[in-house]
């Protein structure tokens, strides 16, 4: 049996920066294959050593790039047996008005809540059903992103963002309920203020609050991903983990 044979993969969203980034250089030092996925085509320049051929480029607002990504990795996967471990959809779009101020529900433009559903909500239930039959012979792991907004009106993070991820943390458990039975577990990382490219200005401000008086590292997020992802939890799902150095209580 060869080391392609054996060796785990991930498909992960929004790879290319911040949360995603730190995730790709979690699994890829504990021996994964990593498959990633964003906007942007495969940069020439990448120190990541898998190169393009596990590097695919899809527009989540778009739902036929979607599912023409879906077929790309289906394809991918087969020399490893059709087997896929684990999906975790990170990527996310947080739109702003043109001065960084959060956009409300009353002046929202509907062009602008479809884009964002399309991208925090629709997307991932289109990747874990496309992906459904590699999930399965893997018996593998979903892990949606969703994030403190989810839960409680944020200054910054605005409505339709807000709503999406509430929407994905309830799709979580509704997909824990309907996955279980096929050996898939299904749990959601709630993330709080991380130190990303995502931060508003005055993001220091909420840190004041914060009972840890710090912003979370990358690295800290892409760790309880990685456990979740591992036998560690086998007996995890439908759960949705807080990781906001305790601003939710």
């Amino acid at each position: 049996m060869t080391e392609a044979d054996t060796r785990k993969t991930i498909v992960l969203t929004g790879a290319s920066r911040g949360i995603g980034h730190a995730t790709v250089k979690r699994f890829s030092r504990e021996g994964w294959r990593v498959i990633t996925c964003s906007r942007q085509d495969f940069a020439e320049n990448c120190p990541w050593p898998a190169g393009p051929e596990d590097h695919i480029k899809v527009d989540l607002a778009d739902p036929e790039d979607v599912g023409r990504a879906v077929a790309e990795i289906r394809h991918r996967l087969l020399d490893q047996g059709g087997k896929l471990h684990a999906l975790v959809n990170n990527a996310g779009i947080s739109p702003k008005l043109k001065d960084g101020s959060r956009m409300n529900s009353l002046d929202t433009p509907m062009h602008v809540w479809r884009d964002v559903f399309q991208v925090n909500f629709f997307a991932p239930i289109m990747l874990a059903r496309g992906l459904f039959k590699e999930l399965v012979a893997a018996q593998g792991s979903i892990v949606n992103v969703t994030s403190i907004a989810g839960t409680r009106v944020h200054p910054f993070a605005g409505t339709s963002y807000a709503t999406s991820k509430a929407a994905l943390g309830s799709l979580t458990r509704e997909m824990a309920h309907d996955f279980g039975p096929h050996g898939i577990r299904v749990n959601a990382i709630a993330p709080g203020e991380i130190d990303t490219a995502i931060l508003s200005p005055g993001t220091d401000k909420i840190v004041e609050t914060i009972p840890l008086r710090r912003l979370g590292a990358t690295s800290e997020v892409a760790d309880i991903i990685y456990f979740l992802c591992s036998g560690q939890a086998s007996y995890v799902t439908g759960s949705e983990i807080h990781i906001n150095g305790g601003q939710h209580v």
